[in-house]
C-alpha cells in the first residue's frame, strides 16, 4: 500500500488579506515550477496541519495548502463575521489569481470535499481534476446522523456519544445543535472552552477505523476544539450556506472534469451512502470504497488519496509532453 510522502516544509507562506476583515494563511510547498495543487482543508474550523502536505509528490506538484476563515494561523481566530460558504469559495478563486495559477487540481477531504465541490461547480473552468475524500453533501439527514438525538451515529460509538449528550441538560437534548450554539456564543470564557472540548472530543474521537472510546480526539488541543467546534456550528446552523441539494443539483457543470472519490465503508462522521449518492448522481467518477473509517490517516484511505495524486501528475506529465 502507498504511504504519505516524507515530511516536507512550505517553501513559502504568507499572510493574504482576502477582505476588509479577514486574512488567510497561506502557504505552499514541493515543487513551485510544478503541477498546481490546492489542498482544502476539513472543519470547518479544522485548519491545515503538516500531514496535509504529505500526499502529494513534491518533486511534481506545486502544493497550495491555506487556512480558511477564522481557522488555524488565519485572522481573525474563530471569527464567524462574514464567514460563509460563498466567502469561502471567493477566497480560493483570490488565492488562485494572486499567486498566477490558471488552473489547478482541487483535493479535499469532509467538509473539504464539499467546499471543493462548490468550488468546482462556481469555477469549472479552473479545475482540472478533483481529489475528494470523505464526501459530505451538507444535506439535513447527514447532520442529524452524527449530532442529534435520532442520529444514527449514536449506536455506532456510545461510549463517546454519551459523553457528548450528557454535557447536554436532558430538557435541551431535543434541539444538540442549538444546545451547544448557546454555549459557545456564550460570553463565558470557560463555558465556550468546555462547550468546545465537548463537542471536539466527540468528533475528533470517531474519525479512525480502530476505535478507543477513551482516547483524545484529534481535535483536542484548546484552541484547534475552540475554532473547530465554533465554525461548524455555526455553518451547521445555517445549512452550510448552500440551498437544500444544491451540490447534487448542479453535478452537470462539473460531470466532464476528471474526478476520484474515497470513501471509508466504515466512516461514522460521513456514512457511506453520502459517498453513493454522489456516485449515482456522477457516474463518470473514479469511485473507490475502502476498509476504513473517516481518518485521511487510515491506511486503505492514504493508499488511495496519493494513488491518485499519483494518477494525475501521470496525467497532466503527458499531456504537457504532447
Amino acid at each position: 500500500m502507498r504511504e504519505l510522502y516524507p515530511e516536507i516544509e512550505p517553501y513559502r507562506s504568507e499572510h493574504f488579506p482576502v477582505s476588509d476583515r479577514h486574512t488567510l494563511y497561506v502557504e505552499e510547498c514541493g515543487n513551485p515550477d510544478g503541477l498546481p495543487v490546492v489542498f482544502l482543508h476539513g472543519g470547518p474550523g479544522a485548519g491545515i496541519t503538516p500531514k496535509s502536505r504529505r500526499f502529494f509528490d513534491p518533486a511534481r506538484w506545486r502544493v497550495v495548502l491555506f487556512d480558511q476563515r477564522g481557522a488555524g494561523k488565519s485572522t481573525p481566530f474563530a471569527d464567524l463575521e462574514d464567514n460563509t460558504t460563498q466567502g469561502l469559495v471567493a477566497d480560493i478563486e483570490k488565492i488562485r489569481v494572486h499567486l498566477g495559477i490558471e488552473r489547478w487540481l482541487v483535493f479535499g477531504g469532509s467538509w473539504g470535499s464539499t467546499l471543493a465541490l462548490a468550488y468546482a461547480e462556481a469555477h469549472p473552468d479552473r479545475v482540472t481534476g478533483l481529489v475528494l475524500r470523505g464526501i459530505f453533501l451538507a444535506r439535513d439527514e447527514e447532520l442529524r446522523w452524527f449530532n442529534e438525538m435520532d442520529g444514527g451515529a449514536r449506536c455506532i460509538f456510545p461510549e463517546r456519544w454519551a459523553r457528548f449528550r450528557d454535557f447536554i441538560p436532558a430538557a435541551e437534548r431535543d434541539n444538540m445543535l442549538e444546545a451547544y450554539w448557546r454555549r459557545l456564543d456564550s460570553g463565558d470564557a470557560a463555558t465556550r472552552q468546555a462547550a468546545a472540548q465537548a463537542w471536539s472530543d466527540y468528533e475528533g474521537g470517531s474519525t479512525t477505523l480502530v476505535h478507543d472510546p477513551d482516547a483524545p480526539g484529534v481535535f483536542s488541543e484548546p484552541q484547534a476544539a475552540v475554532s473547530l467546534a465554533r465554525l461548524e456550528v455555526h455553518y451547521f446552523r445555517h445549512g452550510m450556506f448552500l440551498k437544500p441539494n444544491q451540490l447534487l443539483r448542479d453535478i452537470d457543470r462539473i460531470r466532464h472534469i476528471p474526478s476520484v472519490i474515497v470513501h471509508g465503508r466504515y466512516d461514522i462522521i460521513c456514512p457511506v451512502k453520502t459517498a453513493l449518492d454522489l456516485h449515482t448522481a456522477w457516474p463518470e467518477a473514479e469511485f473507490h470504497i475502502v476498509l476504513s473509517g473517516h481518518s485521511s490517516s487510515d491506511p486503505a484511505i492514504v493508499d488511495k488519496l496519493v494513488e491518485a495524486t499519483d494518477a494525475f501528475a501521470d496525467r497532466f506529465s503527458r499531456k504537457e509532453q504532447k
